[in-house]
């Protein structure tokens, strides 16, 4: 069995390497091409270019690398023809695994899998209708999508978030991280401004600012900041004002199983996140660490957004658990006062978060089969309903 898969960025990263130990464990001889980053690399996949080119969010981030993008679109459709897989599996990043989906479909009959439903029930509804054109089944993250999706045309499963597959940190292993970067007992606040060069260019300012004033009272705090690879040096450049002496873990200087490990740690340790809104959310829930999530977008881009949003919440805990429990500080309240004082709220009473935490973990498919796995045999038994 031949896959193609496409992953544009760490959270599908995750998603894809997950997805490709499943698909090893029931098929041993399945062989792997695309796009990915260092998870799908470690499954055996070897990507035909860097997966970071493709990290781009934004109407006004897109533009300039337009013409690149484009190129790469059409580089990686072709390169499906011409290999002619079994499957292609794109794995979110819409923008680019749509358009790719979309030009494979017009010139071959290759069956098309895209894992992880587009939001349409908070925005743009009509993407789904656009995308059953090009994609025969979405493997779903959250319980409440399936139906959305088969309504436009496309079968759908509900696989689960690997995210409660995924190793909970051990008291030893939070007590070797603390030693190893020198963190003694001090509360530690995570902050995460994203992941995309875009986003952490944003975001620094106005978290850098709230972290000072949140300082002003919470003085003993540490500051650890998890990054990947393609970001350090960004990070590195940004964060040296701020306040708490941060520790930025550096990916590259270990390897992917450590730096898994080391982030893992850092969330199990920390007392408290300032986190950018995406699936961050669920790996902090999945450790028990209490969160404020703060976006904001370029001005044209977040135009649009505010008029195409349909809901009240953009936070993946708040949405999973039907609470609202994670304070989000949002476009134009992302404002360093205001993320400072949801800050200090949640540091004042950092268990009102644990039920919906919880129940998010619960909903997601904690305690069931891996969701790697449960992906892999879906992605199997649609094309082999007789062996379903």
């Amino acid at each position: 069995m031949r896959v193609f898969l496409v992953a544009g960025e760490p959270s599908g990263d995750r998603l894809g390497g997950a997805l490709m130990e499943g698909l090893k464990t029931l098929v041993p001889d399945v062989e792997f091409d695309g796009v990915g980053g260092p998870l799908m690399q470690a499954q055996g996949l070897s990507s035909r270019f860097p997966m970071s080119e493709l990290s781009v969010m934004g109407l006004v981030e897109v533009l300039p690398k337009f013409f690149h993008l484009k190129r790469r679109i059409s580089e990686t459709a072709q390169a499906v023809l011409d290999t002619k897989p079994d499957v292609l599996i794109t794995i979110d990043s819409p923008d680019f695994s749509l358009r790719v989906a979309k030009m494979v479909k017009a010139n071959s009959k290759i069956r098309t899998v895209h894992y992880v439903a587009p939001s349409v029930w908070a925005w743009r509804p009509g993407r789904a209708d656009k995308m059953a054109k090009v994609i025969d089944h979405v493997l779903a993250l959250l319980p409440f999508e399936p139906p959305y999706m088969e309504r436009a045309g496309m079968e759908c499963d509900f696989v689960g978030h690997p995210v409660v597959g995924e190793p909970i940190t051990t008291p030893d292993e939070i007590a070797a991280f603390r030693h190893r970067f020198d963190l003694g007992n001090a509360p530690i606040l995570l902050a995460l401004p994203g992941s995309r060069r875009g986003e952490i260019e944003r975001l620094a300012e106005s978290f850098g600012g709230a972290l000072r004033l949140f300082f002003d009272d919470h003085p003993n705090y540490r500051v650890v900041i998890p990054t990947v690879g393609a970001t350090t040096n960004l990070i590195n450049d940004l964060v040296p004002e701020w306040p708490g002496a941060p520790v930025v873990l550096d990916p590259r200087q270990v390897g992917a199983e450590q730096a898994m490990a080391d982030k893992r740690a850092a969330f199990g340790a920390a007392d408290l996140a300032l986190a950018a809104s995406g699936t961050v959310s669920l790996e902090l829930a999945a450790q028990n660490t209490p969160m404020v999530i703060a976006y904001k977008l370029n001005w044209l881009t977040q135009k649009m957004a505010e008029r195409m949003v349909k809901l009240d919440t953009v936070t993946l805990v708040n949405l999973v658990s039907e609470t609202r429990a994670v304070p989000e500080c949002l476009l134009d309240d992302c404002q360093p006062q205001k993320i400072a004082e949801a800050l200090r709220k949640v540091a004042d009473a950092p268990d009102a978060q644990q039920h919906a935490m919880n129940l998010t973990m619960d909903r997601l498919g904690r305690g069931g089969e891996a969701p790697g796995l449960r992906a892999a045999r879906a992605v199997l038994n649609r094309m082999q309903p007789s062996n379903a």
